[in-house]
């Protein structure tokens, strides 16, 4: 009898496929693990923190936790020995809390004082905001148009506003705005320029009336935060300003003021 014929086996050319989807898989698995690293759990973190600092330190517990207290978070609540509770934060923070707020609230009124007779024209406004005091200056009271030199009728005021800063310890952060109108001269090729020059000119008279440079910042925002509308005159004089915000907390970095909001009795005005 004749044999059959063995068929012949193909040779699989889809084998690579195998290989490729368990690399895929271990690839994907190995982003989920490092995603899952990277969310750092404040409370954990503050304990693991303490408990390395009392290793290396050979302090007691009781004496780390009084040392370190409590934190309070961004939503209010309080994270203690790493649970996070719910609740007032302790008298310590509260009291250092009002002592702040006092501290905050003398400098505005002297600040106020100084300023008087341009708050009582309407060409100052000194307003609390959710970092400190934020004191608004328009721009045709210190210069010319234009231009970013200070003119000599607002020096006087400056420097004295300079002279109770000098005696603070707080961060200043100084804001220059403009109009959305063009400016296109050899000096300020744009609203960008002239805006920063004009916060510069701030922070060097108040050099040299005795704040220390490392506490201050200039900004330059040319157009970018209006506060009134640029569609009327008044508005652009508005909006025309120089803004010395005093910082309530001292920080190793200024970070981005929120953005300036008017109160409701401002707006109505």
């Amino acid at each position: 009898m004749a044999r059959r014929k063995k068929h012949e086996e193909h040779e699989n050319h889809e084998r690579w496929l195998v290989s490729y989807a368990d690399f895929i898989t271990l690839l994907f698995a190995f982003f989920v693990v490092m995603y899952a690293i990277s969310q750092i759990n404040e409370g954990k973190y503050r304990v693991l923190s303490d408990s390395l600092i009392q290793a290396f330190r050979n302090q007691p517990a009781s004496a780390l936790q009084t040392q370190t207290g409590s934190i309070t978070g961004s939503a209010g609540a309080v994270v203690q020995k790493g649970a996070i509770l719910t609740g007032s934060p302790p008298k310590v923070q509260s009291a250092q809390r009002k002592a702040q707020e006092l501290k905050m609230r003398n400098i505005a009124t002297d600040v106020q004082k100084v300023l008087a007779p341009l708050i009582k024209e309407g060409r100052v406004r000194v307003t609390e905001t959710p970092r400190g005091i934020a004191v608004e200056i328009n721009a045709s009271v210190l210069f010319a148009s234009g231009q970013a030199d200070l003119q000599p009728a607002s020096v006087e005021a400056l420097t004295e506003v300079g002279n109770l800063l000098g005696a603070a310890d707080n961060l200043i952060l100084v804001e220059g705005h403009t109009d959305p109108l063009p400016i296109n001269s050899l000096q300020f090729p744009s609203n960008w320029e002239l805006s920063g020059a004009r916060a510069g000119s701030v922070v060097r008279l108040f050099i040299e009336s005795g704040v220390a440079p490392k506490r201050m910042t200039v900004i330059g925002r040319a157009d970018t935060r209006p506060v009134e509308d640029n569609g009327t005159e008044a508005g652009r004089a508005r909006n025309r300003r120089v803004t010395i915000n005093i910082l309530a907390e001292n920080r190793e970095q200024i970070t981005e003021l929120p953005e300036f909001k008017l109160t409701p009795n401002e707006a109505a005005q």
